[in-house]
């Protein structure tokens, strides 16, 4: 059922006000695929613009908190966790994201998740694009859910 159009097919946000609160956690990943000797710059920690990983982690934290705004139909909610990782992974010549974020409310934080990793990634990218513009960013999907009416959810 698609939730967010209305009798007319109009765009609306959804109205949560009588949903119960409840404790709600969502999990997502992805990854910036890139040479393996920009991948060292990022392991060295001797890229141009400085600490890559930990710039990228506290940019997804940020894009967690002001996600909606930049997704028009998403609430705004009240975080109480956000936490990314950020991996270098050799074998793939990538980094490996995943942001964990939690509320307890009305309505999920799955799109809070997502859009932390994409900012996350979007900023890999642009710390290193001055020595790789070829970087790929793949895989950014929901890993997992739990809370609220739907239950749980794992991919």
């Amino acid at each position: 059922m698609l939730t967010h159009f209305d009798a007319a097919g109009q765009a609306h946000m959804v109205d949560v006000s009588d949903k119960t609160e409840t404790k709600r956690t969502a999990v997502a990943e992805g990854r910036v695929v890139m040479r393996p000797e920009t991948l060292a710059l990022v392991i060295a920690g001797t890229a141009g613009k400085g600490d890559v990983l930990g710039v990228a982690r506290v940019a997804g934290i940020m894009a967690a908190k002001r996600t909606a705004d930049l997704i028009p139909l998403c609430h705004p909610l009240a975080l109480s966790r956000v936490a990314l990782e950020l991996v270098p992974e050799p074998e793939t010549s990538s980094v490996r994201i995943e942001a964990t974020v939690a509320t307890t409310g009305p309505t999920g934080v799955e799109m809070e998740a997502l859009t932390a990793v994409s900012a996350a990634a979007l900023t890999v990218y642009d710390m290193l694009k001055v020595a790789e513009k070829a970087m790929r960013i793949e895989g950014i999907r929901l890993l997992a859910k739990d809370g609220g009416k739907s239950g749980s959810f794992r991919a």
